[in-house]
Parts: structure tokens; sequence; C-alpha cells
């Protein structure tokens, strides 16, 4: 996944709400995240919905990466729900 434009050195990444590592859970490779599992944004089709709106759950694995970082003129950003893609190695 592409970092957001104006992100820069040193930064913060969670998945789901949970610090990540550099090295250890992600590296960056070309201005992009990587990570070290595999990672999946649920898509919702019409009929997911329709039993939703009937009560009935049916959940699947829905990753949120978000990033935080300082501007230059000092002021705190975040980009939520960054975009997922698959890189192949």
């Amino acid at each position: 996944m592409i970092l957001p434009p104006g992100v820069r050195s040193p930064f913060d990444v969670y998945v789901n709400g949970v610090p990540q590592a550099l090295g250890a859970d992600f590296q960056i490779r070309d201005g992009a995240l990587v990570f070290s599992r595999p990672l999946r944004k649920d898509k919702v089709s019409k009929w997911r919905w329709a039993l939703g709106a009937y009560g009935v759950g049916t959940y699947k694995q829905d990753d949120s990466v978000d990033v935080r970082w300082t501007r230059p003129d000092g002021m705190p950003a975040v980009a939520e729900r960054l975009e997922i893609s698959s890189v192949e190695e």
C-alpha cells in the first residue's frame, strides 16, 4: 500500500489499531508499506448487506491500516484506512 503524499519519517503505522514495528511487522519499499502477513479488505456484497439489515452477521477479515505523522508545520496528521493492495515479491 502506497504511503500518502506528505508522509515523512518518523511516522507510526497501525493495523486494526495495533502499533506495528518497522522491520518486524512491515518494510518500506519504493514508498510503499509491505507487511510480513497478508492483509485483507472485506467487500460487502448486496446479499451480505441484506442479511445484515435483518440482523444476521456475516463477518470476514477486514483490516484497517492507519499512518500517523507530524507535518513540517508541526501539526499532527493521520491517514486512515489506507487502500490495501497485493504486492507480488
